[in-house]
């Protein structure tokens, strides 16, 4: 055969057998566990097998946008995710009950030379942090990337074992839970309801975590209540970075310094159907923080984005580009 015939055709049988591409999901060997933070808060752990799966969403897929394709096959390695997202239960030990009390906000003039390593917790947010949708079982929302990052940070250090955002790859593995369907239930968004907190049930805010059906890795709330904070910054074309003719093993493209552009997935409580899908990314911007006066402005809480919040991640064995992963974030970050 001419090899360019011959390469002509390889070029069309790799996406071709991409396309075709069913998730493999290995054997799982870790077990569930729950996390005590003190004696009234704890969170549960639920094992995620590792496995190979295709990332992003096909062409024809209903709402579809760009940043979501090329799909490629894409491998992560085994880790725990926490079954609901983080509520104020938890966060609040974090920040607002610690024994010395939330830091003063810095003043503009106070810019430091270097940045610190030592552990941080958010300084008094202009507004409720809240909303006034409800505390108690409700999941965190509005904090910034920054925020979050700095949580898995404390939590890590509170109980000895290494916590983070997840990935990107990690969080849509973790959301299809073996599935190659837009939702982890299948094709159909009048199915919605029966799994998720969105825009059409939800009455106009969040809801305590944990209460529609569950994902079948178990998993809350992957579609609905709140979006989620991953891991990596936000590229639209990341996608077609990877490779096309074998899986790219945990894919992630690294975290700055900068305030925004961080990527979000997941649908939240405001959403419709089509931003609910498992492919959706979406990412930070800086009118999520508009209406803060305060100069400057908050590197922890986030005005605009009260649909915002996260769940954490524990690896079985961390990939060591990841091991110690901090915040770069400061209050001088632009």
């Amino acid at each position: 055969m001419n090899r360019l015939i011959q390469s002509a055709l390889l070029g069309l049988f790799v996406p071709i057998c991409a396309a075709a591409q069913q998730p493999t999901v290995e054997p799982t060997a870790h077990k569930a566990y729950t996390e005590k933070i003190n004696d009234k808060a704890s969170f549960d752990m639920l094992p995620i097998p590792g496995g190979t799966f295709l990332m992003g969403s096909p062409d024809l897929e209903k709402g579809r946008r760009d940043n979501e394709g090329p799909a490629r096959l894409v491998s992560v390695k085994p880790f725990w995710m926490a079954k609901l997202e983080i509520a104020w239960d938890e966060y609040d030990i974090y920040w607002e009950n610690r024994p010395k009390g939330p830091p003063p906000r810095p003043k503009v003039d106070d810019k430091p030379k270097v940045l610190s390593d030592a552990l941080t917790s958010p300084t008094p947010p202009y507004e409720d942090p809240t909303f006034g949708y409800g505390r108690k079982t409700f999941p965190v929302i509005a904090v910034t990337h920054h925020a979050a990052m700095e949580y898995c940070a404390w939590l890590s250090k509170q109980t000895g074992k290494h916590y983070r955002l997840p990935t990107e790859a990690e969080w849509e593995w973790a959301c299809r839970a073996g599935t190659t369907t837009t939702y982890h239930f299948g094709d159909d968004p009048t199915k919605l309801g029966e799994h998720e907190w969105i825009e059409k049930n939800a009455n106009d805010t969040p809801h305590p975590v944990g209460k529609k059906k569950p994902n079948p890795w178990g998993l809350f709330d992957m579609h609905g209540n709140v979006a989620e904070w991953c891991l990596d910054s936000y590229k639209k074309d990341y996608y077609a970075a990877l490779a096309k003719d074998k899986p790219t093993l945990m894919p992630l493209n690294l975290p700055t310094a900068e305030r925004y552009g961080d990527v979000v997935r997941g649908g939240s409580w405001i959403d419709g159907p089509d931003k609910c899908r498992a492919a959706v990314r979406r990412f930070s911007e800086k009118t999520w923080l508009k209406r803060d006066p305060q100069r400057p402005q908050s590197i922890w809480w986030m005005t605009e984005s009260d649909w915002v919040g996260f769940r954490v991640v524990c690896a079985v064995k961390e990939d060591p580009r990841l091991k110690g992963i901090r915040s770069k974030v400061s209050w001088w970050s632009d």
